[in-house]
């Protein structure tokens, strides 16, 4: 089952209109680009899409539109903070026909190792569809730690999990105590992606993917097929950008890089603001030499 989720998966942008509404049409033509660009799955309601900040009511509608316009699996981003509303955005993205679910830690609340386990578990007890962990300490101050993924990985719901943290010797471990269930690892970084498949990820849930799909998919296939030189060097083509794209707070550069790309973007919404002139500048540059911009 969870060997599906693989590839380049794309956390979507959530273009809005200019009075601030979800951008229908233009989320639309984002997702049709970058299955163009041969993703193998995409996120909708992610940190990326910025959740943190849509109505509950905007986040099923975001969750409808991509299971609706997307030829390719809807991995629905259904996380809270709150373990009641987490199982209900879970239960409607399964109703809506998402293939499966990503699941953050809870943020703010700073729960035990236990108390994840507990929410975790219930949202898998809850809801019958996939679920990936995401495990991202720097946004929630939380760290799932490796015994706790390993227990969680033994329920037949929970398939995986995307790991931002970085840490090489955490991933490894992770894969090696997970290696007898049917449990995949997914980097939570785009420049994490390559070292984290030579230790065995299958993929990543990536922000440039938003801008460059058919980059991003054509490093991730040519490890798959043994061409390591050219990963290595799409890799390191792609490395300025990808940490660029992390100089103010994600989804701003990503956001801005996609509206200069021509795709649909539109405003953020606040407390993000746009970005400094400078840095704007620094992102332009680097646009420029990955030929996003001429």
């Amino acid at each position: 089952m969870s060997q599906k989720f693989r590839g380049v998966i794309p956390a979507l942008i959530t273009p809005f209109t200019a009075d601030n509404h979800i951008d229908v049409e233009g989320f639309r033509r984002n997702i049709e680009f970058t299955i163009k660009g041969g993703v193998s799955a995409i996120v909708p309601c992610g940190t990326t899409g910025e959740s943190a900040t849509m109505s509950a009511t905007e986040h099923m509608q975001v969750t409808d539109i991509a299971v609706e316009a997307s030829t390719v699996p809807v991995i629905a981003g259904t996380g809270s903070n709150n373990t009641a509303e987490a199982i209900e955005f879970t239960k409607h993205a399964a109703d809506s026909g998402a293939a499966a679910v990503l699941v953050i830690t809870p943020y703010y609340n700073k729960p035990t190792q236990s108390g994840l386990k507990a929410h975790f578990e219930k949202i898998a007890d809850s809801v019958d569809i996939p679920m990936i962990l995401y495990n991202v300490p720097s946004r929630t101050s939380v760290d799932m730690s490796v015994p706790t993924i390993a227990e969680l990985a033994k329920h037949p719901n929970i398939v995986g999990i995307k790991e931002a943290t970085g840490d090489m010797g955490k991933a490894t471990e992770i894969i090696n105590k997970t290696k007898d269930e049917d449990f995949v690892l997914l980097s939570g970084d785009d420049v994490a992606t390559l070292p984290l498949m030579s230790i065995g990820a299958t993929g990543v849930i990536s922000v440039v993917a938003n801008i460059l799909p058919e980059k991003m998919v054509q490093m991730v296939n040519a490890f798959e097929t043994g061409k390591l030189q050219d990963a290595l060097k799409l890799h390191h083509e792609l490395a300025p950008l990808m940490k660029t794209l992390f100089i103010e707070t994600n989804p701003a550069p990503i956001k801005t890089a996609a509206g200069l790309a021509g795709l649909a973007a539109g405003p953020l919404r606040l407390p993000l603001v746009p970005l400094q002139p400078l840095n704007l500048e620094i992102l332009m540059h680097e646009l420029k030499k990955c030929g996003v911009l001429k």
